[in-house]
């Protein structure tokens, strides 16, 4: 192992966000673990196979793992990575603890938290950079008897393995993403570390907000771009083509970057069609639906109630998108939102440019999946769906390496 590598390790993974925000940040990833072979196939067919970002160690397959495989099988070779990690990256699953879907506080994702905790007593990175959802950080009242607040948790037994930590909640748009998402972000420092550097974990979300400014300056991109800066060049109306992996579906063609957003995502491309712009085959009574909710409810608002039981809509979620705004938080399943001017769902490159993935990112496995397959498999949307935004993962990566080695 080279010495002096800014070294960081991902787990949970997913299907690469933070790696490739840390890669573009200037971070090395030694390796990322990650459970879904879905996900990993797409981290590594973009950051293995085609950027040769990691130096993946040699006791360790280049493949999909389960943490506790890894902590059971590799202890001895966790420890002996001390004093060379200066990162750990991610955060377990969120399902168990988000609130927008079935808040279980006995969830067995939620017992991935100790998995994590583990491999940190193990490796001691210097560095810890944790993410996850708002309800991370609330207590669960309908279990009187735990109603354990998971964020507690987690910030006293990082404490007691000899790191200051600090957590806040940061709304991603307010960091260059066009979407209303809204994480906890913890930030640990081993104490040797802070004391010798003399610096604070609370530092981060400062320079957070102080940096921003530069970031986009520099990139020439806005602060706050909405769901049109995004994706207004990926309209169905500017042409349609055989989806190339996807029999029997059409994609959209690409129009003339519109704004700057568009143009920054999609230097590197070298894909003729969009990769992963296939259009969902909607019946003429859905497409007809959708235009009616386009024409009468207004953007970024939920369908209501009384509307769906008059068109005897089950779905929870539907909402119509706005052009000048950002979008709501996506979740994993794409029928929730409408795009703003066409009577659709979104594709899965839209899904990819709204959580700021630039185009040369393609993503494998299934486009999407339904019933009981969806506790299963994570198909395209999903993995979106579930990544941390690869622009917050940059500039995160950016302050980390700042307060660490005053770069």
């Amino acid at each position: 192992m080279p010495q002096n590598s800014k070294y960081y390790i991902d787990l949970f993974a997913g299907c690469g966000g933070l790696s490739l925000g840390l890669r573009n940040a200037g971070w090395k990833g030694l390796f990322a673990i990650e459970k879904n072979k879905d996900a990993f196939g797409t981290l590594k067919h973009n950051l293995i196979d085609k950027k040769n970002h990691f130096d993946w160690p040699a006791w360790l397959d280049p493949t999909n793992h389960e943490i506790d495989t890894v902590l059971n099988s590799h202890k001895a070779e966790l420890i002996n990575l001390r004093g060379q990690i200066d990162l750990i990256a991610g955060g377990p699953p969120c399902q168990g603890f988000s609130t927008a879907g079935m808040r279980n506080e006995d969830d067995v994702r939620n017992g991935l938290i100790r998995s994590y905790l583990k491999f940190i007593m193990y490796v001691k990175p210097k560095m810890i950079l944790f993410e996850n959802v708002k309800g991370f950080t609330l207590k669960f009242e309908k279990n009187k008897s735990k109603g354990k607040v998971y964020s507690e948790y987690v910030v006293k037994i990082l404490s007691r393995l000899g790191y200051e930590v600090e957590g806040k909640m940061l709304d991603f748009s307010k960091f260059g993403v066009p979407q209303k998402r809204t994480r906890f972000i913890l930030v640990g420092i081993r104490k040797d570390v802070a004391q010798e550097s003399n610096i604070k974990a609370k530092q981060f979300y400062q320079l957070m907000r102080r940096n921003k400014v530069a970031f986009f300056q520099e990139r020439n991109l806005p602060q706050n771009p909405t769901l049109g800066h995004a994706i207004s060049d990926l309209l169905k109306s500017n042409g349609l083509t055989q989806t190339p992996d996807r029999k029997g579906f059409t994609s959209g063609l690409y129009k003339t970057p519109q704004t700057r957003y568009q143009e920054y995502l999609r230097i590197g491309n070298t894909n003729l069609i969009p990769h992963s712009h296939s259009f969902a085959r909607h019946s003429p009574k859905i497409v007809q639906r959708l235009t009616y909710f386009l024409a009468s409810h207004a953007s970024n608002k939920k369908i209501n109630k009384a509307t769906k039981d008059q068109l005897n809509i089950s779905k929870h979620s539907i909402f119509p998108l706005g052009k000048n705004f950002p979008t709501p938080t996506l979740t994993t399943l794409p029928d929730d939102y409408i795009h703003y001017q066409e009577p659709r769902i979104l594709t899965v490159r839209e899904y990819a440019r709204i959580q700021s993935f630039p185009d040369w990112y393609e993503f494998t496995g299934k486009y999407t999946t339904g019933g009981k397959l969806r506790k299963i498999d994570v198909p395209r949307y999903t993995q979106i769906g579930n990544a941390i935004p690869p622009l917050f993962g940059e500039q995160s990566g950016e302050v980390l390496k700042r307060l660490l080695y005053r770069d």
